[in-house]
């Protein structure tokens, strides 16, 4: 008599698995995009933020603590440490900050400063100013 083999109520999981991995390595593609949207010297238009005493000394996204008189800055996408240029476009004027934060989280922001990049930027008064932030190489 010839044994029947054991029906197993277990699964192969490689269709499974090979869909895993390709959901996977889109979002991680997608992320990595995001990620890059100002790499490679491009620049970023729109509005810029400040914010100040309300959030000193408390920690920011990266783990450090926010110092409103440090030339610092919070972005959604750029990664932490990353020095950018930010042009006020209403008047010319520029500085340069370390990304430490993550925001803005007000619609329409592109940057939000620390109170002593904005006061550099003649941009305390108004609170909000147009600017370009281009992200300088390493």
């Amino acid at each position: 008599m010839k044994e029947q083999p054991q029906a197993s109520s277990h699964k192969p999981r490689a269709g499974r698995t090979r869909f895993s991995l390709a959901a996977w390595g889109l979002s991680l593609a997608v992320a990595l995009a995001g990620c890059s949207t100002l790499g490679g010297g491009d620049s970023q238009t729109g509005k810029a933020s400040w914010y100040g005493s309300p959030h000193h000394g408390k920690k920011t996204a990266s783990g450090e603590r926010f110092d409103q008189h440090a030339m610092t800055a919070a972005h959604r996408t750029l990664p932490f440490g990353t020095r950018v240029r930010v042009t006020n476009l209403d008047n010319g004027r520029e500085v340069t900050v370390r990304i430490n934060d993550r925001g803005p989280f007000k619609r329409g922001r592109v940057i939000d400063l620390s109170r002593a990049a904005a006061q550099r930027l003649d941009m305390l008064r108004a609170g909000i100013a147009p600017v370009r932030i281009q992200p300088l190489k390493p």
